[in-house]
């Protein structure tokens, strides 16, 4: 275990030189720092995958490039030449309509979209775990702004700004629950939809 995480912090402190050494000079540094956190997060979630998902992430790939189509023609290809009689001297061994062929099809469909699921598994638990972390994000930025917007006001009042007073920034300046922005969209949204549905 400790020669596990050994590697993995040898394996961050590459990482960070690697990123370092690719800098580039027209970004800002703070551009740059979060370039390095989201490729050093990429990378740790690809060095978390046991052997099973990296093979099924290797099928995935490899099931979805233009090398596996060209295989798949020309092995089609030959084997309906081949068994359609078509080579003197060689017997077809599974002549028309290729049984063998389309139970052969069929079992490499039903693993193939097993290792597809495997990988969409991950990858939405990925992008879950993405999605939280964009979620507190915002609601901390919404409660900064809300509080500068509060400390901004307060000075306008105290400076007798003639805008102080607009309910607009009263507004603004009220927490607002995500629980209540998304119980709003769902109460539209199924009132919006059963508009339509009376509509129809």
């Amino acid at each position: 275990m400790n020669r596990r995480r050994r590697l993995s912090e040898e394996r961050v402190r590459k990482i960070h030189e690697e990123l370092r050494q690719e800098r580039s000079t027209r970004l800002a540094d703070v551009v740059e720092r979060n370039i390095a956190i989201i490729e050093l997060l990429r990378h740790q979630a690809d060095a978390a995958r046991d052997r099973q998902q990296r093979f099924s992430d290797w099928i995935t790939t490899w099931s979805g490039s233009m090398a596996f189509f060209y295989a798949h023609v020309a092995w089609f290809g030959l084997w309906i030449i081949f068994n359609c009689g078509l080579i003197p001297g060689l017997p077809p061994f599974d002549p028309y309509p290729f049984g063998l062929l389309t139970m052969i099809v069929s079992l490499e469909a039903i693993f193939l979209s097993t290792f597809v699921l495997i990988s969409q598994n991950r990858q939405a638990h990925l992008a879950d775990q993405r999605d939280s972390l964009d979620l507190q994000i915002d609601l901390l930025a919404e409660y900064e702004v809300i509080r500068m917007l509060r400390l901004v006001d307060g000075i306008a009042k105290k400076l007798g700004v003639e805008d102080s007073t607009d309910p607009e920034i009263e507004q603004l300046c009220e927490a607002v629950g995500p629980e209540l922005v998304l119980q709003e969209i769902e109460f539209r949204h199924s009132h919006v939809g059963q508009e339509g549905d009376k509509g129809i």
